[in-house]
């Protein structure tokens, strides 16, 4: 008999500017999994934020 495959769990997701690697054990949060991203640092999640704010500008939304 062949050995049974199970799934594999994913311990880091990888940050939303940077992609460097994020411990899931940190950004874990099950009340916003379907819309969170994730910032290895404020560093990070400014230069994301302002690169949302410069495209909101040019599409005018």
């Amino acid at each position: 008999m062949g050995a049974i495959d199970k799934p594999v769990t994913k311990e880091h997701v990888n940050c939303e500017t940077c992609l460097k690697e994020v411990p899931l054990s940190e950004v874990f949060n099950p009340e916003a999994s379907d819309y969170f991203v994730n910032f290895c640092g404020l560093a990070c999640y400014e230069v994301w934020k302002a690169r949302l704010e410069k495209s909101e500008e040019k599409t005018g939304t």
